[in-house]
């Protein structure tokens, strides 16, 4: 009886238990809410101290801090550690603002994340520098790239695309104004794809042109015609679409010479100004060109083939490095890139500014996307899992890199966004030829039900 009592006396505390861990692996968010959240902050104002004096970030106090402990407490001098501010919790961490002891940099306290992430319980610790002598520590709580869920608020705007998550559970926005060119590598089925429908619908509700290159004969950016400008399915339509935004890109240049004033013969790269110096009634809409499977247009067979292939290599060159000021800009995807590929392709990659590297099947893929922009980012880009489809590491040329994962949107949906936007296609008179054709939408497909008519007698 004895045994019976002391077993229904721990059923209780074991069944909390074994609710908390899984709840923890099925549903982290839940979890971090109601038991991780309240255990961190119990552990960080517990022992901030101690744990500021362990990771080697506290200063001895200044000579009048010393006097005035001396003269009115009989306590030991102890170093200082960094001042602390509130504490902030949201749904995947907290936050809290640190300032910094004299002598002390931001560099000092993100050496030490890695001892604060296991000190204070949570799954990893970023510092962001904030202003002179105060930084801010994010802790996250839980592995928010398992299960995407993307921020509620997110600051948009032209050419503003939220596409990914971070690892430090913030918003990738990719912003064409700041990182005008992009290059996304992955292997097949590493969610390169998935990336692409999210740019493709972000940038739908927008004022810009979108234009395709879609090689594979238009699988990829096919579903999204109602909204495409122009869209180019094999190599002989690349060829002959890449020279009309050449000449589009030419008579922007023209457009900014008249308006400014700009002698006539002035070469375009000398042109420091752009199209957004122009007036709103006056400025042409933006234009965001989408290589799918960039190797198709490098591939030859001929000589023949040849001779095509180096002209829109130098096409796209050319638009690489003078599309910006023209309100012009590139996304090119691919497999693999790299000086293989043929004349031209290490002097395109040089202009991609953006790098995306999803799962890729050799380093040598990895190090062409972030070998020469972030080489630490390379060992991340091999160590990426054939089941987390998505997951990729973005760098750009500042150096810096962090881990992203696109949320799922299905190209149903995907499909779905582009028609319903449709109408806001923009008029390009010089894209106009190769506007592709769209079906008419069949009645069971849109939704609308065909009502027969009655009979009469």
């Amino acid at each position: 009886m004895t045994d019976l009592v002391t077993l229904a006396e721990l059923g209780g505390p074991l069944a909390a238990i074994g609710g908390a861990a899984y709840a923890r692996h099925a549903h982290p968010a839940a979890y971090w809410s109601t038991v991780g959240l309240p255990l961190s902050v119990a552990r960080l104002l517990a022992s901030y101290s101690s744990t500021m004096d362990a990771c080697g970030l506290t200063v001895e106090p200044s000579r009048w801090r010393a006097l005035a402990v001396r003269a009115t407490t009989r306590r030991e001098i102890r170093p200082i550690p960094p001042r602390r501010g509130v504490i902030r919790p949201n749904s995947t961490g907290l936050r809290v603002r640190l300032r910094l002891a004299p002598g002390q940099e931001p560099a000092d306290i993100a050496a030490s994340a890695e001892r604060l992430r296991h000190a204070w319980g949570v799954h990893a610790v970023y510092v962001r520098d904030v202003k002179p002598g105060v930084v801010e520590l994010r802790l996250v709580g839980y592995d928010v790239l398992r299960k995407v869920r993307m921020p509620r608020r997110v600051d948009g705007g032209l050419l503003r695309v939220p596409v990914a998550l971070r690892e430090d559970a913030t918003a990738f926005v990719r912003d064409y104004r700041a990182v005008p060119h992009e290059l996304v590598l992955g292997a097949t089925l590493s969610g390169k794809s998935m990336y692409l429908r999210h740019l493709v619908t972000g940038l739908a509700a927008q004022p810009v042109a979108l234009v395709g290159l879609d090689c594979k004969r238009g699988v990829e950016l096919a579903p999204f015609a109602p909204r495409l400008s122009a869209l180019a399915t094999d190599p002989d339509e690349a060829a002959e679409l890449l020279p009309v935004l050449v000449k589009e890109m030419e008579d922007r240049y023209d457009l900014i010479k008249a308006r400014q004033g700009i002698a006539p013969g002035t070469p375009d790269e000398e042109i420091t100004s752009d199209v957004w110096g122009l007036p709103d009634s006056e400025r042409p809409v933006p234009i965001v060109l989408f290589v799918d499977e960039v190797a198709e247009l490098f591939l030859v067979a001929t000589r023949k083939d040849e001779e095509r292939r180096d002209e829109m290599v130098t096409q796209l060159i050319r638009l690489a490095q003078l599309g910006r000021a023209a309100g012009i800009y590139l996304e090119v995807c691919g497999q693999r890139f790299g000086a293989e590929l043929g004349k031209g392709a290490t002097m395109l990659r040089a202009q991609l500014t953006g790098r995306v590297c999803h799962r890729v099947n050799d380093e040598a893929s990895a190090k062409m996307a972030l070998g020469d922009i972030a080489p630490e980012a390379v060992d991340a880009a091999c160590s990426i899992a054939p089941e987390l489809p998505g997951l990729a590491v973005v760098g750009d040329t500042s150096g810096g890199s962090s881990r992203i994962r696109t949320p799922y949107l299905s190209l149903a949906d995907a499909a779905a966004t582009c028609r319903e936007s449709a109408h806001l296609v923009p008029d390009v008179p010089a894209l106009t030829p190769f506007r592709p054709y769209v079906p008419p939408v069949p009645a069971e497909a849109s939704g609308t039900a065909t009502v027969p008519r009655p009979v009469t007698e």
